[in-house]
């Protein structure tokens, strides 16, 4: 799964990247803790264009009737998400880009706990796929999303058995919706060159830990 992951790069920049529309109230990074059910920064597609706006990670079935009436969905996996009744539909019509600089993950010595960063070998930003989805009960109203993951292969699989969907350049728009069908093919795992992963240090364990070093190699 992916639990917790850093966004670096400014809204100002993602929006040239993405060739993205920016709202007016984006989340503020850099975020080098980004924990589920924050607003994070996700790239969308919109009758006027692609759109970079903010969403809650942590996707709300239209059934909830409050936020916290079922499971915290922060992920969704790529071998079901055709199928499950929470997915589907979004999977269809509602796919997202989720920009990072990378992602951590953990393995475990003993007891403990013990945090890799996992970002792209060729030092340029991590997207990850997903999709999202608006929600409403009264008052309440929320666009939340969901990181679409894959069964994990090479190194990545020694840490842990899952990883994030990792769209290079070429797949972002196949991904959003804009050239046609066929963004089932791109639910692979990144293989081996494509990432590159070290160990930080535990601070980033606790969610109140925010700073750069803890994305810092031990």
């Amino acid at each position: 799964m992916c639990g917790r992951f850093a966004v670096t790069l400014p809204p100002d920049a993602m929006a040239q990247l993405f060739a993205a529309a920016p709202a007016n109230d984006l989340p503020e990074v850099p975020e080098y803790n980004v924990c589920p059910t924050t607003q994070i920064n996700v790239i969308s597609r919109a009758d006027t264009g692609r759109r970079l706006s903010g969403m809650r990670w942590g996707f709300l079935p239209h059934w909830y009737k409050t936020p916290t009436d079922g499971p915290l969905l922060i992920n969704a996996r790529a071998e079901t998400i055709a199928e499950k009744p929470a997915f589907r539909a979004a999977c269809r019509e509602r796919r997202c880009l989720i920009p990072s600089a990378g992602f951590y993950e953990w393995d475990r010595a003993g007891d403990t706990k013990l945090p890799w960063f996992i970002h792209r070998a060729d030092g340029e930003p991590l997207v990850m796929a997903g999709i999202w989805q608006d929600w409403t009960r009264g008052d309440e109203s929320f666009t939340t999303c969901a990181i679409v993951t894959i069964e994990a292969t090479g190194r990545m699989a020694e840490i842990h058995h899952r990883i994030p969907v990792i769209l290079g350049p070429d797949d972002w728009a196949l991904w959003l919706g804009e050239d046609g069908k066929g963004a089932a093919r791109l639910m692979t795992a990144a293989p081996d060159e494509v990432i590159e992963m070290y160990r930080v240090d535990t601070a980033v364990n606790s969610n109140r830990e925010h700073g750069p070093e803890l994305i810092a190699p031990l």
